[in-house]
């Protein structure tokens, strides 16, 4: 679900795009929500001080030489936000390959003038050489650890042995040739890992697991170690 600060965000993306006044029903529909909403967000972001002119039945634009407050980065910072960016754009699936294309516009878009020629001539990138298909499930897996949703999943291991069982997913690694959840598993009443390419079928409980996500990471960290330090004695 969009938060109120992220739409409010998209709203001074699109004022911030056009040339001329756009309408509130316009506003509404790129942006998914009611009218009256529209209105309110616009209420909000000038009490916040954006110089938005317009009314309602009229159209709203973004007034001229208005500017967002300019963001400053030490040039190491910034190389790593733009490589990150691009790494997430070529090797993640297309929802969130789409979410980091549109977050380095954003980020560029509000850059001071060096900066942003900084950003646009980079060079540093990361490709994809061997094509890979993404996997279908990834979207779902990240709302669900976004969200602390408990999800029912049928697994094929790598016997090619078919189980279904109910996790709950707090975190994802992308590594460079799979990506891999991490959960806590019902049935085994332990934390697992799971390959992403080999989930056959996945469905949200709608269930809130439990616990917190941050006290399953610490669990699964303080697991990791423990297992760790078992094997180096």
């Amino acid at each position: 679900m969009t938060t109120r600060a992220t739409r409010l965000l998209r709203m001074l993306d699109e004022l911030r795009q056009r040339r001329g006044p756009v309408r509130g029903a316009q506003l509404a529909a790129r942006l998914g929500v009611s009218l009256r909403t529209v209105y309110r967000d616009i209420d909000a972001l000038r009490a916040q001080g954006a110089e938005i002119d317009g009314d309602a039945g009229v159209g709203y634009r973004m007034r001229p030489g208005f500017v967002m407050p300019p963001m400053m980065f030490p040039d190491e910072e910034l190389e790593a936000l733009v490589l990150g960016a691009r790494w997430v754009a070529s090797h993640a699936d297309p929802e969130l390959a789409a979410a980091a294309n549109r977050a380095l516009d954003r980020i560029t878009g509000v850059l001071p003038e060096r900066l942003r020629l900084q950003v646009e001539t980079s060079g540093l990138f990361a490709p994809h050489w061997r094509p890979r298909d993404p996997e279908p499930w990834l979207p779902a897996l990240r709302q669900a650890i976004r969200d602390g949703h408990a999800v029912r999943m049928r697994y094929r291991d790598a016997e090619g042995r078919d189980s279904e069982r109910v996790v709950w997913p707090f975190a994802m690694a992308f590594l460079d040739d799979m990506r891999l959840l991490a959960a806590w598993c019902e049935t085994r009443a332990d934390f697992r890992h799971f390959r992403a390419d080999r989930v056959l079928e996945l469905e949200s409980t709608g269930r809130p697991y439990p616990e917190q996500r941050h006290q399953l990471l610490r669990r699964w960290e303080q697991q990791c170690l423990g297992r760790r330090a078992s094997r180096e004695q």
